[in-house]
């Protein structure tokens, strides 16, 4: 594995921030204690795609442990730890989708969307209940339905904001191979 490198030390700290940002401002409650619909998640989408794996980990790990503390005087490692899951788990699909070469095509999109319903999924209705359960002891029946209404709120943010995101900034970068010399 190579070093990190300055733009993803960079991308790692501006992103937690604008994570941060995010997390506070532009939520709307759902009506499940505890439980938003956070725009956040479509930015991680997003920062996954550009930065790869490890850098959106660490932008879930970090922003979401920071806006706890922040907002509630300590983090709740449970979400935190699947914040970073959630980062790590789109970033896995980077590569395949090579945002910086251009050219977003439908398939890329979908491939897009159906990993991050899955990631999101599996963090959000398995693994943030069962670490509830285990390192806070909170009642099965009110973890479940929060990780079930984050996971709905998050895929559906993700795919509606992160899409958007995606195909507006891929329309700023340039085809791979498509500009040509003039003789």
């Amino acid at each position: 594995m190579k070093g990190f490198t300055t733009k993803q030390i960079v991308a790692t700290g501006i992103g937690a921030a604008v994570f941060i940002i995010l997390s506070r401002f532009a939520v709307i409650p759902t009506g499940v204690p505890n439980t938003s619909i956070e725009t956040s998640y479509a930015f991680l989408a997003f920062m996954a795609v550009l930065f790869g794996p490890v850098t959106a980990g660490l932008i879930g790990l970090i922003g979401h442990g920071l806006k706890d503390a922040i907002l509630y005087g300590s983090p709740w490692w449970s979400w935190v730890i699947v914040s970073g899951f959630v980062g790590f788990g789109i970033g896995l699909i980077a590569n395949r989708i090579r945002l910086e070469e251009g050219g977003l095509t439908t398939r890329k999109i979908v491939l897009f969307n159906a990993t991050q319903a899955i990631v999101q999924a599996i963090g959000w209705i398995i693994i943030a209940p069962v670490l509830d359960i285990l390192i806070y002891s909170e009642p099965a029946n009110k973890v479940f339905v929060q990780g079930a209404v984050a996971a709905t709120s998050n895929i559906l943010t993700v795919g509606v904001i992160g899409t958007l995101l995606l195909v507006t900034y891929a329309k700023t970068r340039s085809k791979a191979g498509s500009l040509k010399r003039e003789a």
